[in-house]
């Protein structure tokens, strides 16, 4: 079963989130690029409001370089969220850094985001996996580009979905995603399908969250139930 991830900006949308029976929550800043960062100060009161919600932060539009992303790991996962999203953008580090993430994984739930707008090697799901990461998303990094379906075709988001579940990792798809898109994505069977856009005023990812677009995305994607 697929459950729904929202993206929220700040306390008031969390709370509509909640509301709504979005089963993830994200803490995201739109405003501040593809994994935008909430300041700390604001999440901390999120997950202090919503204490039965699942809830993920990203650390932000970082390069990988182990002291300055472990230490956002860390600060971050101070709040008590549940999961904290660190995006594998182009350059940087990645070997160090999973080398320095490595020992963190036992203190914290990562999730890896990768995005569709790049070259993507999927044996690097296998390397994410042996470092102690508890899941992978594929997402956008530049979202004037079009929803990720357009990026990529279904059999390759389902060869990612497929290879993540061999390493029993948690799995995600996001990227400017619509209503039109879920139906073909349900039956890949991710654990999460990620909006923000789509839920928001005029489909704009920087205006707040619309409650019945909220509410149209939740029934298109099935309740799991206990």
């Amino acid at each position: 079963m697929t459950d729904l991830l929202a993206s929220v900006a700040n306390l008031e949308e969390a709370r509509l989130a909640a509301e709504t029976g979005v089963d993830l929550i994200d803490l995201k800043n739109p405003r501040e690029g593809a994994l935008g960062a909430l300041p700390l100060d604001e999440i901390t009161p999120i997950v202090q409001a919503l204490p039965h919600q699942r809830i993920s932060a990203t650390i932000g539009d970082k390069i990988l370089q182990p002291k300055p992303i472990v230490e956002a790991v860390k600060a971050t996962g101070a709040t008590g969220v549940d999961f904290i999203k660190i995006g594998f953008f182009p350059g940087g580090d990645i070997e160090g850094t999973l080398q320095a993430l490595a020992p963190v994984t036992q203190d914290f739930a990562l999730i890896a985001v990768l995005f569709a707008d790049y070259l993507i090697a999927l044996p690097l799901i296998d390397t994410l996996a042996k470092a102690g990461f508890k899941g992978v998303m594929l997402d956008t990094a530049r979202k004037e580009q079009g929803p990720l379906t357009k990026l990529r075709p279904l059999p390759f988001l389902q060869r990612f979905i497929d290879r993540a579940r061999e390493q029993t990792l948690l799995t995600g798809l996001a990227g400017s995603l619509r209503l039109a898109d879920i139906p073909a994505l349900l039956e890949l069977a991710p654990d999460y399908l990620g909006f923000r856009g789509a839920l928001c005023d005029q489909q704009q990812r920087s205006n707040p969250l619309d409650r019945q677009k909220l509410m149209q995305i939740r029934e298109a994607i099935p309740l799991n139930t206990p």
